[in-house]
């Protein structure tokens, strides 16, 4: 279970950054998670910068808005990069979707750190094929935490780790809700594979 790091107070003389990695299948949780924790840093009175994907416009065109309708305002950004310009004064830095941004990510979140930033970012772990899923890997590997949320599988009950497409389509990148997409179980997504072949 994740415990919270002790967040000091913010006019400490040498600020201490870290990286918090909140990952999972569709439906588990992961960007309600991230926003209950920028919502703590923004209670502690600290300066707090989200940023998204410009490519997700699922919900709003700039609200990170979580499968429950939580939500809370971002910058929508094309490249990991522009992160280092437009959050680097920030305490805390909150990244959704962040399996779709490029490979740079991890380099990005790792200079925000050293320069004493808090950096929380949420994504899915794997694509639909149940293969890692873009920076990710890379992401959780220079993490000082990470979170493995689950959904429920639709077919069983079981805890949910996998998102199952239902949709036609090969792309990696498809994006979608409920109509495209299913959480389930190891067993149930090795099921519904089978039938695809």
């Amino acid at each position: 279970m994740f415990v919270e790091p002790r967040v000091g107070n913010k006019h400490h003389a040498s600020r201490r950054g870290w990286i918090e990695v909140i990952c999972g299948s569709m439906f588990s949780g992961k960007t309600e998670e991230l926003i209950r924790r920028l919502n703590r840093a923004r209670i502690a009175k600290q300066k707090v910068e989200i940023f998204k994907p410009a490519i997700d416009k699922r919900y709003h065109e700039l609200d990170v808005v979580s499968h429950n309708a939580t939500a809370i305002r971002s910058t929508p950004i094309d490249f990991a990069n522009d992160m280092l310009l437009l959050g680097g004064s920030c305490d805390v830095v909150g990244i959704d979707e962040a399996q779709f941004f490029d490979e740079g990510l991890a380099e990005v979140c790792v200079k925000l750190a050293n320069s004493g930033v808090r950096v929380i970012a949420a994504g899915l772990d794997m694509d639909f094929r149940g293969k890692p899923f873009g920076p990710m890997p890379a992401l959780m590997a220079v993490a000082e935490y990470v979170t493995k949320v689950h959904a429920v599988c639709v077919q069983c009950g079981d805890n949910a780790t996998y998102s199952f497409r239902n949709a036609v389509s090969e792309q990696q990148v498809l994006l979608g809700e409920t109509d495209s997409y299913e959480a389930r179980c190891r067993h149930c997504f090795l099921e519904g594979m089978k039938g695809k072949k």
